[in-house]
């Protein structure tokens, strides 16, 4: 079994021993409790399990298998020989649980994942947009006003996104998290300060990571509190060296349109033959990042913790940029299947350029794992082999940004109505 070592740290701060994962259990987490805990950390696991229950409501599966969450802690004790602890409860409104947590367990890293992910599934109905930002919000200003309270001094490492930016580069390169601005003083003096780069979102998921932004500025601020808040391209992969391990392992695999990502959603529809569904003329430029890069860079993270005082640590975490009908092309010319261009649910520009600096990351040692490198092993081992799982009627983007008319308002409500299901309801 492969072991990763963790990166070399600052001098003089004590190495993390104990990593506390929220929101273990979903695409990002699961796979970086895994990394961290061959990397030698003692890792507990928290989670409410509400992808698993999302997965209900949409009525559709991960296209990989996804096993119990006991069998798969099991399953990783036997070919690891290393234990993870799973505490199941919601960070968002079991505050006392996650204090009584980081008091007793006192973890030196805390890494958070707990927030719903998926741009289109926030932008769904209101009930949707309501959730997410209930659940978002809440998780984060919980672990916040937790840590405060219990006096423990471990550092966050937050999954943010590159989607706070907005998609448009404004002729520059966009910084990594921080802007340098200059504004003309009342005797005609240029002062220089640095702000948080403008903000940008463009769902209501986006806006829930904005959000995120301020409150860890403050809480770093007021109370000191050590923050590196990784801004994540689009997800694309599946595996990472240690969910290969074993099937019971596996990471998800999301192809339906509220949480299938774009490259992966490319994949599977050409695993089946079904055509490449581009949004609109597909000029729309993302940041993209391979799913064992985004596991590197939080042990990178862990490794290299902010000094105390030191103001949040702000990495843009992706690895390459593309527009989308490129990529479109590019696996259409690998496997044959054709393109069809659909009507763009969302409300954005059709064209967009975007040019992102992500140096930090590379300079604390993360090597890229590029489509050229990467795209024919997913191809090959996970879309085609489980094509046989996919439900095409769960293919088609069906959240809408924009909602107008008394037929649009109906089926809202009546979204509304089908999510009053308590066994759907946040937990």
């Amino acid at each position: 079994m492969h072991h990763t070592t963790p990166a070399r740290r600052p001098a003089g701060r004590r190495a993390a021993e104990r990593v506390l994962i929220l929101g273990g259990d979903g695409f990002c987490g699961w796979p970086t409790a895994l990394h961290l805990s061959a990397a030698g950390y003692e890792v507990a696991i928290v989670d409410n399990l509400s992808r698993r229950k999302i997965d209900v409501e949409l009525e559709v599966d991960s296209l990989t298998p996804i096993r119990p969450m006991s069998e798969r802690l099991a399953a990783w004790e036997a070919v690891s020989g290393r234990r993870i602890v799973f505490h199941r409860f919601d960070v968002a409104r079991n505050y006392q649980r996650l204090l009584d947590l980081l008091v007793d367990w006192r973890p030196e890293a805390i890494v958070h994942f707990a927030e719903q992910r998926a741009a289109p599934y926030s932008m769904k109905s209101a009930w949707h947009k309501r959730y997410t930002m209930d659940n978002n919000l809440g998780a984060t200003n919980t672990l916040l006003a937790a840590l405060v309270e219990s006096g423990v001094d471990a550092h966050i490492v937050h999954l943010g996104t590159m989607g706070v930016y907005g998609y448009g580069s404004a002729g520059m390169k966009i910084p990594e998290g921080y802007l340098t601005v200059h504004v003309e003083t009342d005797d005609g003096d240029m002062a220089r300060d640095e702000i948080l780069y403008p903000v940008n979102p463009g769902s209501v998921y986006h806006l829930t990571k904005t959000q995120d932004q301020l409150a860890f500025a403050f809480y770093n601020k007021n109370d000191g509190i050590r923050i590196t808040d990784l801004h994540q391209g689009i997800v694309w992969g599946t595996q990472t060296e240690e969910t290969r391990l074993d099937e019971r392992l596996i990471n998800r695999f999301d192809y339906d349109g509220d949480y299938g990502t774009v490259l992966n959603r490319f994949l599977m529809q050409a695993a089946i033959g079904h055509p490449l569904t581009v949004h609109g003329t597909g000029g729309q430029t993302r940041a993209f990042i391979h799913i064992q890069d985004t596991v590197r860079c939080v042990a990178l993270a862990i490794g290299n913790p902010p000094a105390t005082g030191e103001r949040v640590r702000i990495y843009n975490q992706m690895t390459e940029t593309h527009r989308i009908r490129d990529l479109a092309t590019r696996i259409a010319a690998q496997t044959g299947a054709a393109i069809d261009h659909v009507q763009n649910p969302r409300v954005e520009a059709a064209e967009n350029d975007l040019h992102v600096a992500n140096d930090a990351l590379i300079a604390l040692g993360l090597k890229p794992t590029t489509l050229a490198t990467g795209l024919f092993t997913e191809v090959t081992e996970i879309a085609a082999r489980y094509a046989h799982r996919c439900d095409k009627r769960r293919i088609a983007c069906r959240s809408q940004w924009r909602r107008t008319g008394h037929a649009e308002v109906t089926m809202s409500t009546a979204r509304n109505t089908a999510t009053t299901d308590p066994l759907i309801q946040p937990i």
